[in-house]
């Protein structure tokens, strides 16, 4: 287990590209940290400055209270798995998972303990002879995994890990790999573009836009405390409107509806109102409540409802939920919970 923590930790690129401003995070030993974020948000360079790959052009790194900023990878402790498992062809699996032991110079019969202990620790036991060229793709990550933390490292760091493999594969793995971290208490620090996956699977999801932390929250608290509409929007498929406030009411004029101010949950004093999806519903046209029209753009089964996205005349569109699969084209009518206000 290891603690990371930064302070004010920023890079830039030689050509002038802001990779990180000013980040400030706390990650606690055995905890697993999702980084999302849209494309160029940082997450990756995030990733790869705790890593050593990247260096910071200003602020500090400690990893358990030792300052890293100049610590070359080698000597951080870390265990590293790639999107690409990048695992060695011409070695055996025995031969790829017992490198850094190798590198580390322990003994053979202990290399082979370890081997042995960690490719059963995967799912993989009696692939020590194999060939990387008969392996499936879940198997040479599950090879690539076994390398990171065959050596016992504090600290597991992973790059878009999963995003190459295939349903239901992925899910598998995924579970396997928030089991394994949780038995072997492993620090672990996880990007992906995936933002399921980030609130499945982590204990805090750090969201990060423009190389700055937008929220750091449990994925519960994300759903429900969304701390700014670019984080509803990208978390949640929320809905972002204009609203003014008057007196005792917050107004939506593009779409025509008003709520009382006392039923509505305002983050800051602000003139944007997100509508989250599971707070918007399709009903029947006699609705006794607040409803609005829209013209049904597509509609997707997820289990126990459709995902429908629908577009209002204003050219909002919403994300929403219906019980039954409204037709392509189809005038529905939208009843929302009363928004967040920013």
């Amino acid at each position: 287990m290891a603690k990371i923590a930064t302070s004010h930790l920023s890079v830039t690129f030689p050509d002038g590209t802001t990779g990180l401003r000013d980040i400030n995070l706390s990650i606690e030993p055995g905890e697993l940290i999702a980084l999302v974020g849209p494309s160029g948000s940082g997450k990756s360079t995030l990733l790869r400055t705790i890593a050593g790959f990247i260096s910071p052009s200003s602020g500090e790194l400690d990893i358990d209270g030792r300052q890293m900023t100049s610590t070359p990878p080698e000597e951080r402790g870390i265990g590293m798995v790639f999107q690409q498992h990048a695992i060695w062809p011409h070695m055996s699996v025995k031969e790829n998972v017992g490198y850094p032991l190798r590198r580390a110079k322990v003994s053979k019969a202990k290399r082979e303990e370890h081997i042995s202990k960690t490719l059963a620790l995967v799912g993989l036991p009696g692939f020590e002879d194999r060939s990387p060229n008969s392996l499936s793709g879940g198997q040479r990550q599950r090879v690539a995994l076994a390398r990171a933390i065959v050596a016992s490292p504090k600290l597991l760091l992973l790059d878009e890990a999963l995003s190459a493999l295939d349903e239901p594969l992925r899910d598998n793995l995924r579970r396997e790999l928030v089991a394994l971290t949780e038995k072997q208490r492993l620090t672990t620090v996880h990007v992906t573009h995936d933002r399921a996956e980030a609130l499945a699977i982590a204990d805090r999801v750090v969201v990060l836009d423009g190389g700055e932390i937008q929220q750091i929250a449990t994925p519960q608290q994300l759903l429900e405390n969304p701390a700014s509409p670019a984080v509803a929007a990208f978390i949640s498929d929320a809905t972002i409107v204009q609203t003014t406030t008057t007196g005792s009411c917050v107004e939506c004029p593009t779409l025509g509806v008003s709520w009382p101010l006392s039923q509505v949950t305002v983050r800051e004093e602000g003139t944007k109102a997100a509508i989250l999806p599971h707070h918007a519903k399709i009903v029947d046209e006699d609705y006794l409540g607040t409803t609005v029209p829209a013209i049904v753009d597509s509609a997707i089964f997820e289990g126990d409802h459709y995902s429908v996205t629908a577009t209002h005349e204003s050219g909002t569109i919403f994300r929403t939920t219906a019980d039954h699969k409204p037709a392509l084209g189809q005038s529905v009518w939208i009843h929302f919970s009363p928004p967040l206000i920013f």
